[in-house]
């Protein structure tokens, strides 16, 4: 087997490039998810190692010696981070000429071609889903011989291999938080809205909805929802309750846990049975949702010690959300919503202005909107046009979007990317600021905030360095703009 080293390279502070790569700038507020599609192919390789360089402030000198003596390295990139990526490559080709270097990631999987070109330190990208396919080469296999990749061969030819077949039997992948607890300092790794310290896994891949802006299942995971069996992930469960008891709540990653109404309950009754939503259980569990869960199944959730759901509102206008092909009500989201709020699950809303049909009036609608439902805390997001999604086709064919990879600044900050006759991408940009504004700023938001503080010393702490970070977001937003 060879001696392999998984990557996320230095890159610029607060770059957040982890599960799903969802979401590759700064935050609002200083955040980390766990790089858990290195983590897994890594748990595949005997002797194998996961440096998350972003995540722990690690530079490339601080690394370096990491990659003297390994024959394998897999670096994760992104569409914002290739290019420091790519140097990353070449610093690793110049210190160890031997050692055979790979890249994964949606980026790479979609702009193959143009990938490989950027650099000859990249000896081959992989496609789609890779975790066999790395264990293939770990295990020697000559690169021609590998399904799933494409690479540069001896005379510098790129050569694109067979395609490699998805993962049926998710089963077959082994656990990755015994991977977090040998090679990543758990404490690094936080959310604005879970709970610290957190471990986040995925139950199953892939997402039946067909949201046009959604890079991961339009690229890598496709829209067959692949799942583990229960047992299975009870079992991780487990480990991370015993191995790892510092963990105060568990984040299922899953695109969209809840699309199958009967596994979730069923899931919710095993965790049940282990103790979560039991008086004085240490530890909860949360994942992502659509805004569309029925109450029996959120009544299952909370029974089962569910405490918090990342909904993709996106938008309050409901003819953007069927021009983003989200197959979503506003009624059914506002109806989901007074469940959960009746229920006791929070919400943490995600927003995003700048989609197909945007106008003022469907950013005021939206703002409106959000101040309504009512979620406990939001984001919200520029839409970002990436390669390999149908926004991005459509942008570039109606001139909304010039077609360049750069969606930041040099130092992490999103850019409005798209722009309307009607609606000039600055003006979106400011708009994000206000609608921060006008959500936060209000009396009744305020003092929910201030009553979690005093209740919670630790959430006091957090909080107030938070709000630091939300207010130097804010000023880096000018300073970008």
């Amino acid at each position: 087997m060879m001696r392999s080293l998984f990557l996320q390279a230095p890159s610029f502070d607060g770059y957040d490039g982890g599960a799903g790569a969802r979401y590759q700038m700064k935050r609002e507020v200083r955040s980390f998810w766990y790089p858990t599609w290195l983590a897994q192919p890594a748990a595949l390789i005997e002797g194998s190692k996961l440096i998350d360089a972003p995540a722990h402030d690690l530079s490339w000198d601080d690394i370096k010696h990491e990659v003297d003596d390994k024959d394998l390295v897999i670096l994760h990139t992104s569409t914002p981070s290739f290019r420091q990526d790519v140097h990353t490559a070449e610093l690793i080709r110049a210190r160890n000429p031997k050692a055979l270097i790979g890249l994964i990631g949606a980026k790479v999987a979609v702009e193959t071609q143009k990938s490989l070109e950027a650099s000859t330190a990249i000896d081959f990208v992989c496609r789609n889903e890779f975790d066999f396919t790395i264990l293939d080469i770990a295990k020697g296999t000559p690169l021609s011989e590998v399904h799933g990749i494409s690479y540069r061969d001896a005379d510098g030819t790129i050569v694109h291999n067979k395609d490699r077949a998805v993962v049926e039997n998710m089963d077959s992948l082994p656990f990755v938080s015994p991977i977090y607890k040998r090679d990543l300092q758990i404490e690094k790794y936080f959310g604005g809205y879970l709970k610290h310290p957190y471990v986040s896994f995925y139950t199953g891949r892939g997402c039946k909805s067909r949201c046009t802006f959604c890079l991961w299942p339009q690229t890598v995971g496709g829209h067959n929802y692949r799942t583990r069996s229960i047992g299975h992930v009870i079992e991780e469960v487990k480990y991370v309750l015993k191995e790892m008891p510092e963990v105060k709540e568990i984040f299922f990653d899953d695109d969209t846990l809840t699309d199958n109404a009967p596994r979730i309950e069923e899931l919710s009754k095993a965790l049940g049975e282990l103790g979560f939503g039991k008086p004085g259980f240490r530890v909860s569990w949360s994942c992502n949702a659509k805004a569309n869960v029925p109450r029996k199944t959120l009544e299952a959730m909370k029974a089962g010690g569910c405490r918090l759901l990342l909904v993709g509102y996106e938008s309050g206008n409901q003819q953007i959300l069927h021009n983003i092909k989200k197959g979503l009500r506003t009624d059914v989201a506002r109806q989901f919503t007074k469940d959960c709020h009746e229920l006791g699950i929070v919400i943490h809303g995600t927003f995003i202005l700048g989609l197909p049909g945007e106008t003022e009036d469907t950013i005021e609608e939206t703002i409106n909107y959000a101040k309504e439902i009512n979620p406990h805390t939001i984001q919200v997001s520029l839409a970002a046009p990436y390669p390999g999604t149908f926004l991005f086709k459509q942008a570039t064919e109606n001139g909304w979007f010039d077609g360049t990879d750069h969606l930041l600044t040099d130092g992490g900050n999103q850019i409005a990317q798209l722009s309307y006759p009607h609606l000039p991408s600055t003006v979106i940009f400011d708009k994000v600021e206000e609608f921060y504004k006008r959500f936060y700023f209000r009396p009744s938001k305020i003092g929910s905030i201030v009553w979690e503080m005093v209740r919670d010393f630790d959430m006091m702490k957090r909080r107030l360095r938070e709000g630091v970070e939300f207010f130097d977001f804010l000023r880096r937003r000018k300073e970008a703009a």
